[in-house]
């Protein structure tokens, strides 16, 4: 596994990661979530050992990374932000150039280049620059690297930044495959990400950790979790449904004869709503159950707001 214990990094006055401790088991795909500054690209680095902590520890698979620092790193397969490349080699130049540095030569080099590129699909930007390559092919370019030599942890800082949605939806499918055997971190700040791939999310405020759980177990902290949306074709009673047991609140939304109706915190609500809508003979175009709403509890989190 992977564990931190009491990390932190001071840069000056300013503590950027706080104290910071958990374990990452094989298997998961672990979302690291937190607005901009919130010091997930600092855990990144000192989880690779680019950066060195003002205190506390942090081992991969058993190998302390300050300690151990190569045992810990060939271990890795690390893609930072941005994404940075050579840019004056060509694709297929600097994938020979990593796989060289790693080790390997001959035909298990020419294999590993071959898996890799095929994985991420670079096969017709081979011979062309890095710095001629459109961000999204950067972007795989240093997935590529990072998956060359199998590595036993995959450490992913916005992984999909640049990407269009058919690449995105790729390199998602590939992280699930890959995570089977191994342990997969994802730094992002793309909640649509989360509950794409992960299965669990850390969020973490200010450099410190606010909250561990699934995608489901977090928006089920939402105001939002088992509200009923309805879209008529006439005005609703908003009052009606105010009044039946279980129900928090109504929110009227932004199309014409559509609300929401908000759930006590503990309450399934669908089986009155859906009652009352029969009873009144409602024409309904539309009615949805939410699970909650992953970018709410974000917010709130990162605000210091209670849920």
């Amino acid at each position: 596994m992977i564990e931190l214990n009491q990390l932190s990094k001071q840069f000056g006055p300013q503590r950027v990661v706080d104290n910071l401790s958990f374990q990452v088991h094989q298997g998961e795909v672990l979302g690291f979530l937190g607005p901009n500054g919130a010091g997930k690209s600092t855990t990144m680095k000192l989880l690779t050992g680019f950066l060195t902590p003002t205190s506390g520890s942090a081992s991969i698979l058993g190998f302390d990374i300050q300690k151990q620092t190569l045992k810990a790193q060939r271990l890795i397969g690390y893609l930072p932000e941005g994404a940075p490349c050579y840019g004056d080699m060509t694709v297929r130049g600097f994938l020979a150039f990593i796989a060289e540095v790693r080790g390997f030569r001959g035909v298990e080099k020419r294999q590993r280049i071959a898996t890799a590129v095929a994985l991420v699909e670079l096969e017709t930007v081979l011979e062309q620059s890095i710095d001629t390559l459109s961000k999204g092919f950067k972007r795989r370019v240093g997935l590529a690297q990072a998956i060359l030599h199998e590595p036993r942890v995959l450490i992913l800082d916005e992984p999909t930044d640049g990407l269009d949605p058919n690449q995105k939806h790729q390199v998602r499918g590939l992280i699930q495959r890959l995570a089977a055997d191994k342990i997969v971190i994802i730094s992002t700040h793309i909640l649509e990400e989360v509950s794409a791939v992960c299965t669990r999310a850390l969020v973490i405020s200010q450099g410190r950790l606010v909250a561990d759980g699934t995608p489901l177990e977090l928006e089920s902290r939402s105001r939002y979790h088992q509200a009923v949306t309805l879209l008529g074709e006439q005005p609703l009673d908003s009052a009606a449904l105010a009044a039946l047991p279980g129900v928090a609140g109504i929110e009227n939304n932004a199309r014409e004869h559509s609300l929401t109706v908000l759930a006590q915190p503990g309450q399934v609500i669908f089986a009155q709503v859906n009652a009352l809508i029969g009873q009144r003979g409602w024409a309904i175009k539309e009615l949805n159950v939410e699970r909650g709403r992953l970018d709410e509890v974000f917010r709130r989190l990162t605000r210091g707001e209670e849920l």
